[in-house]
């Protein structure tokens, strides 16, 4: 009991505190509020100065279709990833929220065919990747994607969408200090400077 609410305190404590070194900030699928404009995502208290900006008045009944909603054909990757960060920090609050988010998502994976399946499929690896670093502030939705490999699908989506930068962002983020990251990185910064909201949010990676 006193491992877990000390795994609470400390969580993403280096980004609360002020410093400047994402790599020092916690999980990067969780901690790192990622720039998308003006563009709209779920509702969010972005003054709060915390990674955690979730609105108390928020129906989390609504969780499911206004994610769902919000992952268009045309939505950007990047805002598709802070759309998934916030959902997940939604769907911290129980576990039956944060199962029903993953079974939506989980289902539109498997019924979508063409074009639209490669981001269907980018979408449920990045929530399952997402899920699995909420662990020390919610061990459920860990717990619930233990046995699934969301890299493995936002690798088939980076392949399949021929080496999307933004894909490659996050699959960087993904591999944080292991496996394919410097590939990924790499990639990524190759392609920044035609993406205007991969460029804003670049510095989350090292060089």
């Amino acid at each position: 009991m006193i491992r877990h609410t000390l795994a609470r305190l400390t969580f993403c404590g280096a980004l609360v505190a002020g410093l400047a070194s994402p790599a020092l900030a916690g999980p990067p699928l969780v901690c790192f509020p990622f720039d998308i404009g003006t563009a709209t995502s779920l509702p969010w208290n972005s003054s709060s100065g915390s990674f955690k900006g979730m609105r108390p008045d928020y129906d989390l009944d609504r969780l499911n279709r206004d994610t769902v909603a919000l992952l268009t054909p045309s939505t950007p990757v990047l805002v598709r990833m802070e759309t998934l960060r916030r959902a997940s920090l939604y769907a911290s609050a129980n576990e039956r929220t944060a199962r029903a988010l993953l079974d939506s998502l989980l289902a539109r994976a498997k019924a979508s065919t063409g074009s639209q399946a490669s981001l269907a499929e980018f979408d449920l690896g990045y929530l399952i990747e997402t899920y699995r670093q909420l662990g020390p502030i919610a061990p459920f939705a860990a717990a619930i994607v233990k046995d699934i490999d969301g890299y493995g699908m936002v690798s088939r989506s980076l392949d399949a969408r021929h080496g999307d930068p933004a894909i490659a962002f996050a699959a960087a983020l993904i591999t944080s200090g292991r496996g394919a990251y410097a590939d990924h990185v790499r990639m990524a910064r190759a392609g920044a400077s035609t993406d205007v909201l991969l460029a804003k949010n670049i510095e989350h990676v090292g060089q």
